[in-house]
């Protein structure tokens, strides 16, 4: 198969497939005949193609996909008028302490927000596929570990989380978590960009709330 063909394949995929594909996932439409570097080379080729578009191709922690641009979200928001998922304020603030501190047990979670964390929040973050249990302490009792999932890395665009920027008392949202604004088009809605540790007093302080979500 030639190159222009090989591309058309590898794009009709990415478009046509409703999650991101890994390179070997991509290899495998060409019955392992095309080697990795070349699939690679197509995607960049592909992501020059698409440029100046309403829709970019990028890669994130599953693989490669097809997304709108953030700047498209106030239109396609129109299709899809209904009232997004509302989450709260300690359930941001849980999941903004897992995401930087993890991997942490429920107990080390309730030491830095200094209240009790109801295991309905954890759950609603389980359930929300950002979040699953990767092991246990060894302490009384054998606490869950906690952390985030490639999901989570997925719904903020990111590769990898060494690429969540450095927490920062009081930044805005988009800086905390890049990204939640191209997913907001279908679920998310805008919050207010205020601190969630407004009088800094754990040691984590410095969260915000995160771009795309209500809290009530």
């Amino acid at each position: 198969m030639n190159m222009p063909d090989a591309k058309r394949v590898l794009e009709t995929a990415l478009i046509c497939s409703q999650q991101p594909l890994s390179t070997g996932d991509m290899r495998t439409l060409f019955g392992g005949e095309i080697a990795v570097d070349t699939v690679k080379m197509l995607l960049q080729d592909l992501a020059t193609d698409w440029s100046g578009r309403g829709v970019e191709l990028v890669r994130v922690s599953t693989g490669w996909r097809f997304q709108s641009r953030p700047e498209m979200a106030q239109y396609l928001d129109r299709l899809h008028p209904e009232k997004p998922p509302r989450y709260t304020r300690a359930t941001l603030e849980t999941l903004a302490i897992i995401a930087y501190k993890q991997p942490v047990t429920r107990g080390d979670m309730e030491d830095i927000r200094g209240v009790t964390i109801s295991s309905l929040l954890i759950k609603q973050l389980e359930d929300r596929g950002w979040v699953e249990v990767i092991g246990h302490r060894e302490a009384p009792g054998r606490p869950a570990l906690f952390a985030t999932t490639r999901q989570f890395l997925d719904d903020l665009g990111l590769q990898a989380l060494d690429q969540l920027p450095a927490m920062d008392l009081g930044s805005p949202a988009a800086q905390v978590f890049p990204g939640l604004a191209e997913i907001q088009q279908t679920e998310l809605a805008d919050v207010e960009k205020t601190p969630l540790f407004p009088d800094a007093k754990t040691a984590t302080a410095g969260f915000a709330p995160l771009d795309g979500f209500e809290y009530e």
